[in-house]
């Protein structure tokens, strides 16, 4: 079992050395880069940021953007992040946003460019650059030109100004200006961007050098500016909470193997390592925090009080199984920090989805594994010496080995704790036994259930 304290004890440790996230006090001024292709991983490091600027009551969450673009379905995603921002969100275009981009500008309240900088040209390619057929993007364009419009229109830009950066059969005018004809797609550069029509910037509230001048020209006073950047751990934290499943169902499958095999230990530091992996990704990914990883570590810690000092007793250990999977679902729910949680059937269904088909393949796992472990040479070999401490050994009586073997039906006693082998003793003989994955403690009366070669398999006597 010491394993499982290793693997716990590294459990509240590699978040922090995995994302090492910067200090973030109230008032400050949280910048993240937005740099390259748009993407999930970008999503899930912006995710992250904005959360911890939302709980730590930042004065303002400011995106340094310098994009071509990326994929359009990741930047919707960091769109709808954005919407659900309480604190003033500001995108600083140094000097790309350029489609995917310019989408997550229109995300955020205000836009500052620098002197040399560009804003638009949405149009949709495929993931090689070419160009996608007519159909095709006719399609794509109408889709996401809603979300071009109803970004802007939130955020008080003009839509048709934000719709004619991805369609170019739009024609965006002010009054009589013609801002885009018809017939190219729309890019504003910063001096156009701020050009006033009716008192009113076309889209960007002004230019400015740097970051620090646009928190200066924006007023968010002297506090500090804190920048974070993404960790090495932020890629791998996607393929973490895609294939969440498959974590937690290693998971499960070897705690029961641990659980199974008293003293082995390997089974239970795996174990400890997919829970580790688990956490640690959806941390990273923003999806979770410390207090939902130490409801785990409770629940496991009552598990192994009931196992340990207090046998019998069902209550401790259904306890803590309760708070372990509840800790294993909250962990995969995207709750947002200056919000209620929202008891919404849809905003549970992704981690309802995960959760149930990681408990189908492991409880189809362990099915499996009862019924073929035990006849498995190798780990029967394991498990019998397992039973005996090294060092030790248990004398077995000269007249015990040319006695024959008990027959079906015959009752004994075990002599120690079968999980699932072990030793019973039937008629003075003691002999190597198995159950099919029954846990029978010491002293339990048994029963010869059926006999496979030189195997015997028993059940509780009844």
């Amino acid at each position: 079992m010491k394993f499982w304290f290793l693997a716990l004890g590294l459990l509240s440790v590699l978040p922090l050395s995995a994302a090492e996230e910067p200090v973030v006090r109230a008032g400050d001024v949280v910048v993240v880069p937005l740099k390259g292709e748009i993407s999930e991983a970008q999503f899930l490091f912006l995710r992250r940021a904005l959360k911890t600027a939302e709980a730590e009551k930042a004065a303002a969450f400011v995106i340094n953007m310098d994009t071509y673009g990326g994929s359009l379905s990741a930047g919707v995603k960091i769109l709808d992040l954005l919407h659900k921002a309480t604190v003033p969100t500001y995108t600083y275009v140094n000097s790309n946003a350029g489609s995917a981009g310019a989408l997550i500008a229109l995300g955020t309240k205000y836009i500052y460019m620098a002197p040399v900088s560009a804003i638009g040209a949405a149009a949709p390619v495929s993931g090689g650059g070419q160009e996608i057929p007519e159909t095709m993007s006719a399609k794509i364009i109408s889709y996401y030109s809603g979300y071009f419009r109803s970004a802007a229109e939130k955020n008080g830009y003009n839509p048709d100004i934000a719709e004619a950066f991805i369609n170019k059969d739009k024609e965006a005018k002010i009054g009589k200006d013609v801002i885009s004809p018809a017939g190219s797609l729309l890019t504003l550069s910063a001096q156009e961007a701020i050009k006033k029509y009716g008192g009113k910037p076309l889209l960007a509230v002004g230019i400015a050098d740097s970051v620090a001048d646009l928190v200066k020209q924006a007023g968010l006073g002297a506090d500090p500016v804190v920048e974070f950047e993404p960790s090495g751990f932020e890629r791998l934290a996607l393929w973490i909470t895609v294939f969440a499943p498959l974590f937690l169902a290693a998971g499960g499958l070897l705690a029961y193997l641990e659980f199974k095999s008293p003293g082995f230990g390997v089974a239970g530091a795996l174990s400890g390592v997919c829970f580790l992996l688990f956490f640690a990704g959806h941390y990273v990914a923003g999806l979770t925090g410390f207090e939902v990883m130490a409801v785990f570590v409770v629940g496991v810690m009552l598990v192994l009080l009931e196992l340990i000092f207090f046998p019998g007793i069902i209550f401790v250990s259904a306890l803590g199984l309760a708070l372990m999977m509840g800790a294993l679902f909250f962990a995969m729910v995207d709750h947002w920090p200056s919000r209620p949680l929202d008891l919404n059937v849809t905003h549970f269904s992704r981690a309802m989805i995960q959760f149930c088909l990681a408990l189908v393949m492991t409880s189809v796992a362990i099915a499996l594994l009862a019924r073929f472990f035990p006849s498995l040479p190798f780990f029967r070999r394991l498990l019998l010496a397992a039973e005996v401490p090294s060092g030790t050994s248990i004398p077995i009586p000269e007249a015990t080995l040319s006695r024959p073997r008990p027959g079906l039906g015959d009752g004994g006693r075990a002599l120690s704790a079968l999980r699932p082998s072990g030793r019973a003793e039937f008629d003075g003989n003691w002999v190597d036994v198995l159950t099919d994955g029954e846990f029978l403690s010491e002293g339990t009366p048994v029963v010869v259930d059926r006999l496979e070669g030189q195997q015997i398999y028993v059940r509780r006597k009844s």
